[in-house]
Parts: C-alpha cells; structure tokens; sequence
C-alpha cells in the first residue's frame, strides 16, 4: 500500500493542458469540495513525512482505509460522470515499458472513426506519452505524479475536467508503470486491463497477484516477439488463471496488429449501449 511505499505523501501534480486557465476555482466530486490553480494541483493522499516503521500494524491498517475510503468516494463522483454521458473508462495497468502507449496508439488508429476517444496519461515525469496520442488526433491530459507510483480518482477527476466527452465515447486512463499500488485504487473506470509483455516473464501473474485479480482483462502483448524468446505462453496464461479465474485472455501485437480484432469486439460488447444512472 501506499502508506508503505511513500507515495502516500503529498505529491504535486502537473497537468499538462490544451488550453491555459488562469484562474483558481472549487468544484466538487462527490461530497468533497476542493479547491486547486490549474497549472499545479497539489494532492494530499496520506500523512507527509511518516515513517512507517514507527508506525503500529493497527494504526498503519487504519491510514490504508481511510485513504482508500477517501478515494472510493472520488471515484463513485467519476463513474456518476461518465455513466451520464454513457463513457465507457478503462483503467490500463502494467509494469513500465510493457508497451501500454503503444497499444492505445494502435487502438486509438484503428477506432477513432467508430468512437470519440480522449484519454488520461499518467507518468511520474514528462509529457512524452500525452505527445503521441494528440498525434492521433485524439485528446490527451498529461497527469504527472511526481515521486508518486499510481493515479488516484482526485487526480482522475480533475483530468476529466479537461477533457471533453461526446456521449457514448470512450476514454483510456494509462496509470503509471506499476504492477502494485495500482491494483487497490479504483478511478472511476469500468475495467481494469492489465497489460503484461512476453519480455517480462511467465510467472508475473503469481508475483504480483493482487493487480492480476482486479483486472478484468489480461493482455499478453508483444507477442511478434515470441519467436526469439523462451516464453511460455501456456504457463503464463495458467498462472493468470490460477490468481483470477474469471479473467479473460488476449494475445496480441501493437506491431503486427495480432489479436488486435478481438480487443475491439471485447471493448464493443463490454461498452455502454446508453448512458446509466449510479
């Protein structure tokens, strides 16, 4: 959890815009009101400075939930929000470098005429991933986290406040390279998807259970790369499995655009016909 890692902290995030505001203001997301300046927001998930080794399991259990419950109630405002427009979010995790943008520059390529797509960047630094999706022609927010390791629904809500969402869009929020902190912070989104390269190893679904569970898809990308690697591809998907039962699978290649089809038939059967009501 956080609180154990450090990026429980205060942690100053830059959102990267289209557009410049020169104002301060408050809105809400759910029952908490906050005021931010829109070229820096400062983001306050936990205690600044603690030591988690001076700190009892029982008190350290009790600054885990209260950040998760602060969090889960940025995240039901988010879902209520894209619910109205009928906004189909997904939550993209991975460790760094499994090939996360490049799956979205491919997808985004290839759907951009059947959805309006916008999409949440987040990186500890930089706007370099942002960068490659405008050149989509699909709307970008750059979040950056600083010295923190995942997105939270405060930071996720506020990206959405920039974004403009067409009804019955989609919108892809790819979280800071991190297969554990992650998995307990939910944005707001439909699904998770967690995307695991072939570089990285048959045996991660079973090191880091907790992100493989609350996926609801794997993607085991990179697959044109298999020919020249010692990869099992069985053992991998057995080692899902073994975590998350109901996980489904797909094997596919940004590149070669392998098993790229049925990504976009499982985002059209799992995606909102109309907007909801939460």
């Amino acid at each position: 959890m956080c609180v154990v890692c450090g990026c429980g902290e205060e942690t100053l995030v830059e959102q990267d815009h289209d557009h410049e505001h020169g104002h301060a203001h408050t809105h809400a997301h759910g029952d908490v009101d906050h005021a931010h300046s829109h070229n820096l927001i400062e983001f306050g998930a936990g205690p600044a400075g603690v030591a988690v080794a001076g700190l009892s399991e029982a008190r350290t259990i009790r600054i885990e939930r209260d950040i998760l419950s602060k969090n889960n109630i940025f995240a039901a405002a988010n879902r209520a929000r894209l619910c109205s427009t009928g906004t189909f979010a997904l939550n993209i995790v991975s460790s760094p470098g499994s090939g996360k943008t490049s799956l979205l520059v491919r997808t985004i390529t290839d759907l951009k005429e059947r959805w309006p797509i916008a999409v949440i960047e987040g990186d500890q630094q930089t706007s370099r991933d942002a960068e490659r999706i405008r050149a989509t022609g699909a709307q970008a927010v750059q979040l950056n986290t600083g010295k923190g390791c995942h997105l939270d629904a405060h930071m996720v809500g506020h990206a959405i406040d920039q974004l403009s969402l067409a009804q019955g869009g989609l919108l892809f929020i790819e979280n800071v390279g991190n297969l554990v902190c992650p998995a307990a912070f939910d944005l707001g989104e439909a699904h998770k998807v967690v995307v695991l390269s072939v570089t990285e190893g048959e045996d991660k679904p079973l090191k880091y259970p907790d992100m493989f569970a609350a996926a609801d898809l794997m993607l085991l990308n990179k697959s044109d790369l298999l020919p020249h690697l010692e990869f099992d591809v069985a053992e991998c998907i057995a080692a899902a499995l073994r975590v998350n039962p109901r996980i489904q699978i797909l094997t596919v290649s940004a590149r070669t655009g392998e098993g790229m089809a049925a990504l976009y038939a499982w985002i059209g059967a799992h995606a909102p016909r109309e907007p909801c009501h939460v």
